[in-house]
């Protein structure tokens, strides 16, 4: 009797690894996945795949086991049901009344969902209370419940793997974290991006016949209850099975793999998404390879002509107030502009527009998120482990260009189509001195089109010159931080503007309507009396997919940037290495501003620049200097690549990195893995140390 009391274990279980295993093999075959796997290869994935799946299925059905040790009948019979009837509903009642309860006390939805599990409780345990003869019927029907939710989590849990997959070519990280606590936008985002209805109704139907098939199969084994002994047997062994899995997850979850791609698909999605959720910040000094700080600060910063954090830069010409419109473009890969050999023709004004501009033809984002984007472009700082310093809690007072622009009497505002709360860009810009002007401030007939992310980037265009001609009028110079938020999944805009559909939900609709937008916004502004006192700094946050066969593929970070400037800023390509952490230094560099600075970025314009870039993932830190890309990890792991480089055809000034060959550790440069380390480490410290501060 106690062995069928595993069935439904056993019955979840193999659909759980059936449906792993077939996201799996989709995984393998996925255009996304572009590493090649041999037969060896291939068996180790998928045994370790198995055996992660099996682990983690033990620990997920925990609560399965929960539901077989409290059924009873026992507790129904006098005084003991009533007497638990009274406890929940007193409970109830507690939370429901009582203002300061201890659910309220942790914030969100907690109260509401604690409330609603003991309403249910409540109804349920009432009718099996008081209507002993249909006990059965009643337990039947929570039994199926309970089923159903596992299979309906199973099957949902795989499609979001596949989606979150086909997004990012990896399982769940820190970004789907962020998109737990951002329910709004990303809800909203699936509802616009993806065919919902039929999606969810093929999903529930699944859920629906695999429960039926083992409800049937399952069922008789609530006509005998297990006695307190058997529940005891049942209780230990899953403690004992429990306890296996987290030591062999330990393990499984470590197994060094050969690539990324090899490494996803073998992992199972739920450790993954635990170990983002537990560690949003990383403890560079617990996890990653270290050199005595006095020498790493030395070694960082001996690349400047003032070897120390605070330096002052100075020059002899004259400060040019000039006001200062820097754009950032929502996940814009440098190959999607035909300087860089694309042959679609979708972004036919940024392409012509950097025919006059400064263009930075070898520039690489620092990460593969748009907070990622802005804090570098801010803050003028390498990325550090963990989430950016937009989201953290210490971010705050910062050291950023807004604070030189400040300094020198600019107004200055970060402009965003959505609403800035989302990523805590709000609480950043707003508690860095910066006004901001988002989908707050608009009013109902200056929306002609929005999505989950916000309004359309050509109506956000027309804010931005309204914006801007009202500053204007003040008399003093302006800097304007736009981001914007078309060219983002779902891909959705007006009709009419572009021969791509708005609905087509394409992304290079987005790309093109971005461009669209922009061309709009130059049109507007080049009518206004400040456009020919304006320098605009237009780049991509970051790269539209990081995904590749190594932890830092250089082809998914490199991006566009350009400065343009009627009249004062000379048409050029600058073609050397340099990073997004560069670009507003050489900026200030070319209003000629003195001030005291900070950054740990550089104007490129100065003899003392090192070319060199800064990439990175929430955990694997990298660094590029002559064609050596060093990546540190978590577990104080050091890896080096060298970069072989290939000229484009279109124009030669556009090189593109193609090849990562792995070095083995005795073959790698210790000096450029001294520079990388030293780089992070001395970023890291300042931060915990508030040296970056104002």
């Amino acid at each position: 009797m106690l062995t069928q009391k595993i069935k439904p274990f056993l019955y979840l279980g193999i659909f759980y690894l059936i449906i792993s295993l077939i996201l799996r093999f989709v995984f393998f075959f996925h255009p996304i996945t572009t590493a090649s796997f041999g037969v060896f290869d291939t068996l180790k994935i998928l045994l370790i795949g198995i055996l992660n799946d099996a682990l983690v299925f033990i620990l997920a059905s925990a609560f399965l086991a929960l539901y077989f040790l409290f059924l009873s009948n026992s507790k129904y019979h006098k005084p003991y049901g009533q007497i638990i009837l009274g406890i929940l509903i007193i409970l109830f009642l507690y939370i429901l009344l009582i203002p300061n309860n201890i659910f309220k006390q942790y914030g969100g939805s907690i109260a509401e969902i604690a409330l609603a599990f003991i309403g249910l409780k409540i109804i349920f345990f009432g009718l099996m209370l008081f209507l002993p003869k249909n006990r059965l019927k009643i337990r039947n029907v929570l039994y199926f419940i309970t089923i159903f939710l596992y299979v309906l989590l199973i099957v949902f849990n795989a499609v979001s793997e596949y989606f979150f997959y086909n997004e990012f070519g990896l399982r769940y990280n820190f970004i789907a974290v962020d998109y737990l606590i951002y329910t709004n936008e990303v809800i909203g985002n699936v509802m616009e991006s993806y065919p919902v209805v039929p999606l969810f109704l093929g999903i529930f139907v699944i859920a629906i016949s695999i429960t039926i098939f083992i409800y049937k199969k399952t069922k008789n084994e609530l006509l005998e209850l297990p006695n307190l002994k058997q529940k005891f047997i049942l209780l230990g062994s899953f403690l004992v099975l429990a306890g296996i899995s987290l030591f062999g997850l330990n393990f499984t979850t470590k197994i060094k793999a050969g690539n990324v791609f090899e490494e996803e698909i073998e992992a199972n999605g739920l450790p993954k998404f635990y170990w983002a959720f537990t560690h949003n910040e990383l403890d560079y000094f617990q996890f990653y390879p270290e050199i005595n700080q006095n020498q790493a600060e030395k070694n960082f910063l001996s690349q400047y002509s003032q070897p120390s954090l605070k330096r002052n830069i100075t020059t002899d010409e004259p400060e040019l107030k000039k006001n200062v419109v820097l754009i950032s473009i929502e996940s814009l890969s440098a190959d999607f502009m035909e300087h860089y050999g694309n042959t679609q023709k979708i972004t036919p004004f940024l392409d012509s527009l950097a025919d006059h501009s400064l263009m930075f033809t070898d520039l690489y984002a620092t990460g593969n998120r748009t907070v990622r984007g802005l804090e570098a472009l801010t803050l003028c700082i390498p990325p550090t482990a963990g989430e950016s310093v937009i989201k953290r809690e210490n971010n705050k007072n910062k050291f950023t260009t807004g604070s030189v622009f400040k300094s020198k009497g600019y107004d200055v505002k970060f402009l965003y189509g959505g609403y800035s709360y989302f990523d805590n860009m709000q609480d950043f810009f707003a508690g860095n001195g910066y006004g901001i002007v988002d989908r707050n401030n608009f009013k109902p007939e200056e929306i002609t089109f929005a999505n989950v992310w916000g309004v359309a980037d050509e109506d956000m265009a027309k804010k931005a010159v309204q914006t801007m001609n009202t500053e204007s009028k003040s008399g003093k110079p302006f800097f304007n931080h736009w981001m914007t938020v078309s060219n983002h999944r779902p891909f959705t805009y007006p009709n009419g503007r572009i021969d791509i559909p708005g609905d087509a939900k394409s992304r290079e609709g987005g790309v093109k309507y971005s461009d669209y937008s922009l061309r709009k916004f130059f049109e507007m502004a080049k009518k206004q009396d400040w456009y020919k006192n304006t320098v605009f700094v237009i780049i991509a946050d970051h790269c539209a997919s990081s995904a590749g066969d190594t932890e830092l593929p250089m082809d998914k970070y490199r991006i566009p940037a350009m400065i343009f400037s009627e009249g004062f800023i000379q048409p050029q390509k600058f073609t050397k290495t340099m990073s997004q952490i560069d670009v507003m230094p050489t900026l200030f560099g070319l209003l000629n501003f003195n001030y005291q600075s900070k950054f740990l970025g550089q104007d490129v314009f100065k003899k003392e620049f090192q070319p060199k870039a800064y990439i990175a993932t929430y955990q694997d830190l990298g660094f590029v200097k002559d064609n050596y890309l060093t990546v540190i990890s978590p577990l104080r792991k050091v890896k080096q690549y060298i970069l072989t480089q290939q000229k484009n055809n279109l124009d030669p000034a556009f090189n593109i990195y193609f090849d990562e060959k792995y070095l083995t550790e005795p073959d790698q440069n210790k000096k450029y893995t001294d520079e990388t380390i030293s780089a992070y480490q001395s970023t890291s410290y300042w931060l915990k140390k508030n040296q970056l501060n104002r």
